[in-house]
């Protein structure tokens, strides 16, 4: 009786703290599904997407400069990297893998990286800071394809030989919102995998070494996992997911860890269905999204509520500032606001 008293203690502080939440669409119509999302801070935000369509916004989300980039119309950017107003790296998933970059405000685009190998699939990728970068993708071989980047993203190099722990049969990712990877300070970086089995592979040396821990999240299918991780200052983080064939399930869709992901928890109230991003607003405050809403929580991730049956592939919150954007299907940009 002690516990459901403060459980409803609990709830009743999040519909409190949540009440005055909004999302407001400010872009749709365009023929693309906008998964890769960088906000840079209050004005600056990159998106990419399916058909090969990036856009920039230099003034918080409210106007869009769009570019179909020509010869790369069949591809699908599912993650980009913003730098500045004028530059940005965006990564394909599929074959061919291909990386480009543009330093014109994505006027032009330059190819950096291409992979023709009918095996590769990349998922992700995250920047330590403006010169040293990662992008994962899934295993050839039971070993996890990883790339890295010295020079500022001008060029590649494949460093997957350093990760030795191999990957099992039916153990890959998901390239759902570019968010599976995750770098933190001191060269740390996390990495989720999913489908068969699900694990968080952890590098404190900029992938130099990695070990692998089990995580404790719905399983077993090639639909189901992590589709997307967070982390607070190196220690608090979430993996949020779930099964997508299944999108309004809540079964074992969400777990958090308090020591960097060497372990993991359930939390008391779940997320809403199937997500496939999750994002720290701040210490306490979090955000998640997927095809059939969007979800808030005010307690570090313990507790959840239901904040909009409008559903994203994706949310991001400023690296410097506030805003908070997610983009979807159908060219769809929104703004979450309190």
């Amino acid at each position: 009786m002690r516990y459901f008293i403060s459980l409803i203690f609990i709830i009743i502080l999040s519909v409190s703290g949540l009440s005055a939440q909004s999302i407001q669409l400010l872009q749709k119509g365009k023929d693309t599904s906008l998964r890769g999302l960088s906000v840079m801070d209050d004005s600056v935000v990159w998106v990419s997407g399916s058909k090969g369509w990036t856009a920039v916004s230099k003034d918080g989300g409210k106007n869009w400069g769009w570019k179909q980039i020509k010869g790369y119309e069949s591809l699908d950017f599912r993650d980009i990297e913003g730098f500045s107003e004028s530059k940005a790296i965006i990564v394909s998933a599929g074959t061919p893998a291909v990386i480009l970059l543009t330093i014109d405000g994505g006027k032009s685009w330059k190819e950096v990286y291409r992979n023709e190998s009918k095996d590769i699939f990349l998922d992700g990728m995250d920047f330590w800071d403006a010169d040293r970068g990662i992008i994962y993708g899934d295993p050839i071989k039971e070993q996890m394809v990883l790339l890295e980047t010295r020079d500022r993203g001008m060029s590649w190099q494949n460093i997957s030989a350093q990760n030795k722990i191999p990957l099992i049969n039916g153990e890959a990712s998901f390239a759902a919102s570019g968010t599976n990877i995750r770098t933190g300070k001191g060269g740390k970086v996390w990495i989720a995998t999913g489908g068969l089995q699900s694990r968080i592979f952890r590098s404190n040396d900029y992938g130099l070494n990695w070990e692998a821990t089990q995580l404790p999240i719905i399983q077993g299918k090639n639909s189901t996992g992590p589709f997307s991780i967070a982390f607070y200052k190196n220690k608090a983080g979430v993996a949020a997911g779930g099964d997508f064939l299944s999108d309004t399930s809540r079964v074992n869709n969400l777990v958090l860890t308090k020591n960097g992901g060497q372990g993991w928890t359930k939390p008391q109230v779940t997320l809403f269905g199937y997500r496939s991003a999750i994002e720290y607003l701040s210490k306490n405050e979090l955000i998640a999204t997927g095809p059939k809403g969007t979800d808030s929580s005010a307690d570090g991730g313990k507790t959840w509520m239901k904040l909009s049956d409008q559903g994203f592939h994706t949310v991001r919150k400023a690296k410097a500032g506030d805003l908070v954007l997610l983009t979807g299907g159908n060219g769809r940009i929104a703004i979450y606001q309190k």
